[in-house]
């Protein structure tokens, strides 16, 4: 089984995560599954069914975050320091067609978000952007073109 890298926020999400689905979720599906019992017939008891359609979820969840945490390689970017950029650092970009300035941190897969500007490690974006540092410029395929930017800042927190 290979190591997943992440960082200690992520790590502390998945712990997080998992938690609610042992503490709260997981008890709280099987108060509907009995609650739905309650009701009689079985065979056509939608509240049954979604009821056990959601356990299955949940318990498909806890398994997958379990195996995550066990596997996981936490790096903590704050520890960190240097102008070349690699797992943890986060980056400002600037879009040197329109201008547009934005800053994204690399992270592990199962922390990715790329709306909250964690950009998986294992992206077109981010493979360009590692190994190089302040100043440098990039060059992206995308599904839209290829794009160019250049890197205005590179820090570790």
């Amino acid at each position: 089984m290979d190591k997943v890298p992440i960082t200690k926020a992520g790590y502390d999400a998945l712990n997080a995560e998992l938690k609610t689905m042992k503490d709260v979720e997981r008890p709280g599906i099987i108060r509907a599954i009995a609650e739905a019992r309650a009701h009689g017939d079985l065979s056509e008891n939608a509240e049954y069914h979604s009821a056990k359609e959601r356990q299955g979820f949940i318990e498909g969840r806890i398994k997958e975050l379990e195996s995550l945490i066990s596997r996981a390689d936490v790096i903590e970017p704050a520890k960190m320091s240097g102008a070349i950029i690699r797992f943890g650092a986060t980056v400002d970009l600037v879009d040197e067609t329109t201008d547009e300035e934005r800053t994204y941190q690399i992270v592990g897969e199962p922390e990715a978000d790329i709306s909250n500007g964690r950009l998986n490690m294992r992206s077109p974006l981010a493979r360009a952007l590692i190994g190089k540092e302040e100043g440098d410029s990039i060059e992206v395929a995308t599904p839209g073109g290829t794009r160019s930017y250049e890197v205005l800042a590179v820090r570790y927190v």
